[in-house]
């Protein structure tokens, strides 16, 4: 239900530094490898408002809606429609720029304490995934309403990368699945990540910590949302991100592979 950069809206880059492409032991293909990761950990709550409706929560990040099938603006400014299906299961559709980006289906077990987020989609390459979470109930007693633990994730169509260096001191990367593209420096400063199923206003500012290794800041509207801590093993095959939401402590930790 998080969510997730690391899964629709994923950065996943690698340190570029001035050195020539042909030099760049990180320069190529990278693949997420889901088996070698941890993505387990996150929270999220719903509960009632006072006017009737409806508060998710997670990660720092909240909106509301209604189970009326109608649209509401997500926590990304994005389009969510929600509706209840019975008295166990709920469905959410989320658009961004009027690109479907997936429908999420939520069980709720027989016995109250389990819920079973089922998410599928297309992405923008044409590929179709199927991503399941597992959450376990940590606070409230009965259907949707309460505190929920992200237990266990399985990642159908993991994501592919494709990196380069870009400048005097920088990267350009880009996702051929979902199609999101950004140049950035080693400045400081936003630049912006750009793609059909991106939020408004998305950026991404890079500093060096290490021969290799990196802090990525994610933001929107200038706002700090993720931080990211970048390690390239020695013989360049391995990009090992260990990362949380800056709100909240719930650190992840994504594992790459040279392709």
């Amino acid at each position: 239900m998080r969510i997730r950069l690391a899964t629709a809206l994923a950065l996943a880059m690698i340190l570029g530094g001035s050195l020539a492409a042909a030099e760049n032991p990180f320069a190529g293909t990278w693949k997420f490898n889901p088996a070698k990761s941890k993505l387990t950990g996150d929270t999220m709550k719903f509960e009632k408002t006072e006017s009737g409706a409806i508060r998710w929560s997670g990660s720092g990040l909240s909106y509301t809606f209604k189970m009326d099938g109608k649209e509401y603006k997500g926590p990304f400014g994005e389009a969510v429609v929600w509706k209840q299906i019975d008295e166990s299961t709920w469905q959410s559709t989320t658009t961004e720029k009027g690109n479907l980006v997936s429908t999420g289906t939520s069980k709720l077990s027989a016995d109250g304490k389990t819920l079973t987020v089922v998410s599928k989609g297309t992405k923008p390459n044409g590929e179709a995934f199927e991503d399941t979470m597992a959450y376990e109930r940590i606070s409230g007693e009965k259907g949707l309403f309460g505190g929920w633990k992200d237990k266990q994730v399985k990642v159908s169509a993991p994501t592919t990368l494709e990196i380069a260096s870009s400048g005097k001191d920088g990267i350009l990367f880009k996702s051929a699945d979902y199609k999101w593209t950004a140049d950035a420096q080693f400045d400081g400063k936003d630049y912006p990540v750009t793609g059909p199923t991106m939020p408004e206003h998305f950026t991404v500012t890079l500093k060096h910590t290490g021969q290799r290794a990196f802090e990525m800041v994610m933001k929107q509207n200038g706002k700090p949302l993720y931080r990211d801590s970048y390690r390239a093993s020695q013989d360049g095959r391995t990009l090992t991100v260990a990362g949380s939401s800056i709100a909240v402590n719930e650190p992840y930790t994504e594992v790459y592979e040279k392709q």
